[in-house]
């Protein structure tokens, strides 16, 4: 992306969108206040953070009858129905983390390798968006943690925040590659979440190759633990690597995200809150979702940005828009065209790899070198000159 001089003037920038993630699927019910747990409840979060100034609601599904994460593929589309009819206008972010589990004999026959993920683009009803990883990363959300941030939490037990540690996302081109094209087969849009430039470059092939011809909608991950961690110099060098037609969410965990929030807010980008990635505010104490949404709301307030609308959101993020060819995916992104013969991109000239004698200039100096030049130079000159003698 590209800066000019009044790109960071609240008035010049796009409305702000705000993700909100309620439904927390690490945590367990008592510790926060605000688990959703029965189906009604599931359903009031979302249309609580609405209100309060969210316009994509990143969407998970709890079991009421246990209270853990569902793998169930009937209830994720039970609740996404409910949810629909309760906030028609929010844009549903489904997460794309999870694996559904075969729950009959011909299911579990019939189900093989990444078939349990790829159920996630035959939803129904269809959701907006579903988050697509490209690249296997570690994803240790534990690794930025304090004992402070997990306080009066099950993470407190040194063997879960282990297993938390040594959490893996799959994602194999053999993965994402099928998953793009299914999920654009049934109208549903990605949302990648890259962990650093070194996964946007394989979105960026992903466009190139013609796997992927759509808007550009990117949540950049700032766990740690294999992911980016919260130095503000790699998430502006993110800014500097992506094309100027993407959008751009910052999402980190605890308190840093209320700080990476902020700097999102002040260059442009956009934002998630919610108890899935922090639970606490600035002031040590603990946050509900809807709170968190709202003290995004007073912060951009302040600051003078407009926070989007729905139909904002949905016109800046271009909610149901493909694109047909690699061309038309570059160009509506910002992005440079592919080398041709025309435009053949970087140019390189042919060499043999061995080491040439320093090119001199009229004043007998060698080109970029110093005003006296290193012995090992002028050793080379001396031969120049007795050669040409």
């Amino acid at each position: 992306m590209y800066y000019t001089d009044n790109s960071i003037l609240p008035e010049n920038m796009e409305p702000l969108i705000i993700t909100a993630a309620p439904y927390g699927p690490q945590w367990l019910p008592g510790d926060t206040s605000d688990i959703p747990l029965t189906w009604d409840e599931q359903v009031q979060v979302a249309v609580d953070c609405y209100e309060a100034g969210a316009t994509v609601l990143h969407f998970h599904v709890r079991n009421p009858a246990t209270g853990m994460g569902s793998t169930n593929f009937d209830e994720y589309n039970y609740l996404l129905k409910r949810v629909k009819e309760a906030v028609p206008d929010m844009i549903i972010q489904v997460g794309g983390s999870i694996s559904f589990s075969p729950h009959t004999d011909g299911a579990k026959a019939k189900w093989l390798d990444y078939d349990t993920r790829h159920m996630l683009t035959e939803l129904d009803p269809k959701p907006e968006f579903v988050t697509v990883t490209t690249g296997t990363s570690l994803w240790d959300i534990a690794s930025t943690f304090t004992p402070e941030d997990i306080k009066g939490t099950h993470m407190e037990d040194p063997q879960v925040q282990a297993a938390w540690a040594g959490m893996v996302v799959d994602s194999t081109p053999a993965f994402y590659v099928e998953h793009l094209k299914r999920l654009r087969k049934n109208g549903i849009q990605p949302y990648f979440v890259p962990c650093g430039t070194q996964q946007w470059d394989l979105i960026e092939r992903c466009i190139r190759a013609g796997i992927y011809m759509g808007p550009l909608n990117m949540a950049l991950c700032g766990y740690g633990g294999g992911t980016m961690y919260r130095n503000p110099f790699d998430w502006m060098h993110f800014l500097q690597r992506v094309p100027q037609g993407s959008v751009n969410t910052f999402w980190t965990s605890m308190r840093g995200l209320i700080s990476i929030s902020a700097m999102a807010l002040v260059l442009g980008q956009h934002v998630r809150v919610g108890i899935e990635d922090n639970i606490w505010g600035a002031d040590r104490k603990r946050k509900t979702t809807v709170e968190q949404v709202q003290g995004v709301v007073r912060l951009s307030k302040e600051f003078g940005r407009k926070v989007a609308t729905a139909e904002e959101a949905r016109r800046i993020m271009k909610v149901g828009t493909w694109y047909n060819s690699v061309e038309e995916t570059l160009q509506n992104n910002g992005m440079p065209p592919s080398p041709s013969d025309f435009h053949p991109g970087f140019l390189t000239w042919p060499t043999d790899g061995k080491l040439k004698p320093a090119v001199v200039g009229g004043d007998s100096h060698p080109i970029a070198a110093c005003m006296i030049a290193p012995a090992p130079v002028r050793a080379a000159q001396a031969k120049l000159k007795l050669a040409t003698a």
